[in-house]
């Protein structure tokens, strides 16, 4: 899943639900595995299959009209439980972005250390977004991470996201927590060295 991140064109599936919560995202009874990979098998779960595992043809997912890396989702997107498990199940899908007008603070951290972007953009821009990728499925968004900012391409309008700035380094150069503690390993040596009591 570790990826560098820089710029990405994508067409987009889109979400227009609010309140996504993380038992949405991942039902509970997948959580007993302690490995990522097979998440994405299983996002959105209950909404995607029947109870006999038959694919539900009226959701998104399962809709071959609509696809890329790019999801659009309603707002306060990641509610309710921190589960990383959720955030593993969007990245082990495919999706490297997530666009929505709000995300819940822990979901927005857990994606973050999965190497998907959380880009948070206002409510009318979200708004357009919908309504391009409505009108033309084959809509394309721009997310430049070195610039901060998204692009609408059917419309050209763009918005600016904030970013912390350690975890933009991160993404930028595909490290995780460890990656860049080891890329520095000299830089700390020497400090011990210098600094020894």
């Amino acid at each position: 899943m570790k990826q560098k991140f820089n710029i990405i064109t994508s067409t987009c599936v889109p979400l227009p639900l609010e309140n996504v919560d993380t038992d949405q995202i991942i039902p509970a009874r997948f959580l007993k595995a302690t490995d990522k990979e097979g998440f994405g098998d299983n996002l959105f779960r209950d909404w995607r299959y029947h109870k006999d595992g038959s694919p539900r043809k009226d959701f998104v997912l399962n809709d071959p009209t609509y696809g890329g890396c790019i999801l659009v989702a309603g707002k306060n997107f990641g509610s309710g439980s921190s589960r990383e498990h959720a955030a593993w199940a969007i990245a082990g899908y495919g999706f490297r972005v997530v666009i929505s007008s709000f995300f819940a603070d822990i979901h927005k951290n857990n994606e973050l250390n999965n190497f998907v972007l959380p880009v948070v953009v206002s409510e009318p821009f979200l708004a357009e977004l919908f309504q391009s990728i409505a009108q033309n499925p084959k809509t394309e968004v721009e997310v430049d991470l070195p610039r901060q900012t998204v692009t609408n391409l059917s419309t050209g309008h763009s918005e600016q996201f904030e970013i912390n700035g350690y975890k933009k380094h991160c993404l930028l150069n595909g490290f995780d927590d460890i990656d860049f503690l080891l890329h520095d390993t000299d830089i700390i040596t020497s400090w011990e060295q210098q600094n020894k009591s």
